[in-house]
């Protein structure tokens, strides 16, 4: 026997917290009957569990893959103003994939997608504080203060941010190239810390997550993680 929500996410339908919502607003019923409540037990081996009418079942094999999400891609499944994806490319993927967090549309980068709900919602909680690193392009010249207070933390809607490791890379001749790795996931947040010290990012690009790095990857391509890869993902 095991909850629901853990059924779902290891089903590959999406992490355990949504998994909660997709119960809470009555989008799975377990044999004949619809569940909106949390705590309800299923027997694996005999019950059958629908979502939005499709059978789901748990899948065995679990798949894991990066990809360099170009700018001009959202990272959801669809998007109500018509804008490509990131899931455009994963159409015809063998199993239903979820990307593992969110990067900006204007943004580009590593992002990881995968069936296993149970280490998305590992790597997403707040507690475990995965590192995220990016390399950034800021107008002007910042200045070491500046990088002092961004590794401290900036204030962001009357809340700090964690400490972050901030490193300069090289000026350029309007421009900073700035290295951040932050633990956090607010919306946007790279973007609006610079903000707070008086500086735009003019690019920006996510090379890391957690022990995968984005390294020569091209654009808008992707690849199997490696079983080191996965390994090191399981062991954070």
């Amino acid at each position: 026997m095991m909850r629901l929500q853990k059924y779902l996410a290891l089903s590959g339908v999406a992490s355990r917290r949504t998994s909660e919502k997709l119960i809470a607003e009555g989008h799975v019923m377990v044999n004949d009957r619809k569940i909106t409540e949390m705590g309800v037990q299923i027997d694996e081996n005999h019950d059958r569990v629908f979502v939005d009418g499709k059978p789901v079942h748990i899948e065995t094999e679990k798949h894991y893959l990066a990809y360099n999400k170009p700018i001009g891609e959202v990272t959801t499944s669809s998007d109500p103003e018509g804008r490509d994806t990131v899931m455009d490319k994963f159409r015809d993927y063998p199993v239903r994939l979820f990307p593992v967090g969110r990067l900006d549309y204007d943004s580009e980068g590593l992002i990881l997608l995968t069936n296993d709900g149970e280490m998305m919602q590992h790597l997403l909680h707040p507690s475990h504080e995965v590192p995220k690193k990016y390399l950034c392009k800021v107008s002007n010249k910042v200045t070491e203060e500046e990088l002092r207070r961004l590794r401290q933390g900036v204030d962001l809607e009357g809340r700090l941010t964690s400490p972050a490791e901030v490193r300069l890379v090289r000026y350029e001749a309007f421009d900073s190239v700035v290295l951040v790795t932050i633990h956090e996931g607010r919306n946007r947040q790279v973007r609006r810390m610079f903000e707070a010290v008086g500086h735009q990012v003019v690019q920006l690009k996510r090379i890391g997550f957690g022990p995968i790095l984005l390294e020569d990857l091209p654009r808008g391509s992707w690849r199997r993680l490696t079983p080191s890869e996965i390994r090191a993902l399981k062991e954070l």
